[in-house]
């Protein structure tokens, strides 16, 4: 990667890592010693704050950035973009009633999909939905709530996912200026779920979106 990440405005960075625990204070320190990076200032001008619903945003010289923290047990993720909203997810893949509980959270088409695939492939499947749900919710500001686990994100294609994913973000079919992705990470062990929000953009296509996803 060259130059330092988000310099193009049309880029949501996405850094992840494994741990052995204390993910959320790990996953501050990380955020704020990106941010800095990112904005080429001390980290003392950066912090973090809340909104009332929980959503983290910087203050100080982190401002102007849009961020958006995950973790789960043994990993952590975080987004950053210069320009629009972002929400990310992980999850660490795991035995999941994967058909069944598609059939209750999911849009119908979602469901449909998930169950049609090999037993042994509808976790995987299962937590690719899921993590991007979680990530768009987190990008529009409200989380799950209203319905969010039955908004329907892209199913990828092809599956199961090759070892080169595509890292163009796809839109939803409604509202169609939020795109969304997943990918595997740690070997397949996690997944990253990504969604940005053009938050009223021209167009409804992936257009310059791209992200750039790293270990840290």
């Amino acid at each position: 990667m060259d130059g330092r990440p988000g310099a193009d405005p049309d880029t949501v960075t996405v850094l992840w890592c494994t741990t052995d625990g204390d993910e959320r204070t790990r996953a501050r320190a990380l955020l704020l010693r990106s941010a800095a990076a990112m904005l080429d200032v001390p980290e003392s001008e950066v912090w973090v704050e809340h909104e009332p619903g929980g959503r983290p945003y910087l203050g100080g010289a982190g401002g102007g950035l849009r961020v958006s923290v995950a973790h789960t047990r043994g990993a952590l993720a975080i987004a950053l973009s210069e320009r629009w909203p972002v929400g990310v997810d992980v999850e660490g893949v795991r035995e999941l009633r994967a058909a069944a509980m598609g059939r209750a959270w999911f849009h119908p088409a979602e469901a449909d999909w998930i169950g049609g695939l090999p037993e042994r492939e509808r976790p995987l499947a299962f937590l690719w939905l899921w993590t991007q749900k979680e990530a768009v919710g987190k990008a529009l500001g409200r989380g799950l709530r209203d319905g969010g686990m039955s908004r329907a994100v892209p199913l990828p294609s092809p599956w199961p996912p090759g070892p080169r994913p595509s890292l163009v973000p796809r839109p939803l079919p409604e509202p169609r200026d939020v795109l969304s992705l997943a990918i595997g990470v740690d070997g397949g062990r996690h997944v990253v779920g990504v969604a940005l929000h053009r938050d009223g953009a021209e167009g409804s296509g992936e257009g310059a979106v791209r992200l750039q996803v790293r270990r840290v």
